[in-house]
């Protein structure tokens, strides 16, 4: 069942960046700058830190560094095809999976836990 979810998510989001890199003037501009913001961000995505070393070393996930290849084909794929273009590949942020975060984080990790913490005995 995860395999068909991430196959739906996949195709969902990448239909709606073709949609809006490739709309209006002002969607293929937002498009642009989100992609320019964000972009730093995606070189965490293939960092291990020691836990999901282990797991990998004992066969339970996958290596992220080596799903970096497969992943950046398919970005390339639907940002060419949204008529956006990929920001060159400058300094990453990082430190993330090693608790270095910034102070808008703690705002967002209290949204994300606020029903977790007002039912805290529920099971889902």
């Amino acid at each position: 069942k995860a395999v068909k979810e991430t196959a739906y998510h996949l195709r969902h989001s990448r239909s709606w960046v073709v949609r809006l890199g490739d709309g209006t003037d002002e969607s293929h501009a937002r498009m642009q700058s989100a992609i320019d913001e964000l972009w730093r961000y995606t070189g965490e995505l293939f960092e291990s830190d020691d836990v999901e070393r282990t797991l990998v070393e004992s066969g339970v996930a996958a290596d992220p560094g080596g799903l970096h290849t497969a992943w950046r084909a398919t970005v390339e794929a639907a940002v060419t095809e949204a008529t956006l273009a990929i920001p060159d590949d400058g300094p990453m942020q990082s430190g993330g999976r090693s608790g270095r975060h910034t102070e808008s984080f703690s705002y967002l990790l209290g949204e994300m836990q606020v029903v977790a913490r007002a039912h805290p005995g529920a099971t889902w």
